[in-house]
């Protein structure tokens, strides 16, 4: 039985019953008058717990200033679990591509192969520069295909020379490969970006855009894909609140909003609007800053995205509504989800007890502790609620 993947994700910046911002440029806030919870290595590990238990087959960890650097913290959070997977957001020019796959490597032997890469080039100038990187982003993209180029040749045992127009490395050669090979996740809506997924990622990433624009992606990186002579794999990055009741999730989306400050949400748009990825530009016309009219497809909320950059749209609504929304994507071609919400512990449990046991229901998941299972394998489902 073919079942989706749904991957849970860890708050490096810090968690709160409120909208923590950061990303993109907006301010690195907590929304509203919740107390903030540091990301300690405890608390993380015991979201990442939560994860693992539910039935999550991974946990996103980002990257950036705005939070705790994520090779270290998932390398510490891994001790913490055990089948659970780490997908890593790491920037490609940051460190030496030979470098980075012998690190990778080493990950895999350490967790037992637990690690999927988030290759994540850079959208903004500002913050590249701060780490010493001062290409431009279509540069950026075309050293992120060199880097993934020899990551990709060491990982299979290859001895690597290149002179590339970005990197350099010379006689590179891992002495123990990675077991196995960790998959790559990418994303980008920009031309430079789809052309370096369609040569090097596996599992394509897009932010929770309406069903119509992820089908158009989808479509695009299909046909790149196919010209590159590969296949891809399709992801969705969303955040959810999802309850017992439509009315008590909706209500929980209006408390989080009322929490924005108008200060915080002119701030943060004023910064996000400064930004160069392609992705943040499309996922702030689905507001345009505004409070009004943010349900922009059934059950799909734009509201986070006033005061969060990167990922700023919700799945809202009861369990069964929510189950849908996600069958809808996943007819499209979405096999994977990267999922969040606030608290990310609490939030992963509503998720986990209430949509999950839906989905199983319908033929959609199964928990990864079965996935390998014959037929008549004992299940690990909970209930549905009546």
């Amino acid at each position: 039985m073919s079942s989706l993947t749904f991957h849970w994700f860890l708050p490096t910046s810090g968690d709160s019953r409120d909208v923590v911002g950061g990303g993109h440029g907006a301010p690195d806030t907590a929304t509203g008058p919740g107390r903030r919870r540091p990301p300690t290595v405890a608390y993380l590990g015991q979201i990442a717990r939560a994860a693992e238990n539910l039935g999550f087959a991974g946990a996103l960890t980002p990257t950036g200033a705005w939070c705790e650097d994520a090779w270290l913290t998932t390398a510490m959070v891994s001790q913490a679990t055990e089948r659970l997977k780490f997908l890593v957001a790491f920037r490609p020019g940051f460190v030496s591509p030979t470098l980075a796959a012998q690190m990778a490597s080493t990950f895999q032997r350490q967790t037992g192969g637990r690690l999927l890469l988030n290759v994540v080039t850079g959208g903004e100038s500002r913050e590249q520069r701060a780490y010493g990187d001062f290409l431009d982003k279509d540069a950026r993209y075309r050293r992120t295909g060199e880097f993934l180029h020899v990551v990709r040749e060491l990982w299979q045992g290859g001895t690597v020379n290149l002179r590339g127009e970005h990197l350099q490395v010379e006689d590179a050669r891992l002495t123990r490969v990675p077991d196995p090979v960790p998959e790559v996740y990418f994303g980008g809506s920009s031309p430079a970006a789809v052309e370096v997924a369609a040569r090097h990622a596996d599992v394509y990433l897009t932010w929770g855009e309406p069903p119509a624009q992820v089908a158009g992606k989808i479509a695009r990186l299909r046909e790149a894909a196919a010209r590159e002579g590969r296949t891809l794999r399709f992801g969705i990055r969303l955040h959810v609140i999802t309850r017992d009741t439509a009315a008590d999730a909706w209500a929980e989306a209006h408390r989080l909003l009322d929490g924005f400050d108008p200060d915080t949400v002119r701030e943060a748009q004023a910064n996000l609007a400064r930004s160069e990825s392609e992705g943040q530009r499309r996922m702030l016309a689905l507001h345009g800053g505004s409070r009004d009219a943010l349900e922009i497809h059934p059950n799909l909320w734009a509201g986070i995205g006033l005061v969060r950059g990167g990922a700023g749209t919700a799945l809202v609504g009861g369990h069964d509504e929510v189950a849908e929304r996600i069958a809808e994507y996943h007819a499209l071609g979405i096999d994977e989800f990267v999922l969040s919400g606030y608290p990310h512990l609490e939030e992963a449990y509503w998720f986990g007890e209430g949509v999950l046991p839906r989905l199983a229901a319908r033929g959609l998941w199964r928990h990864p502790e079965h996935a390998g299972a014959g037929a008549g394998a004992e299940e690990r489902v909970l209930p549905v609620a009546v």
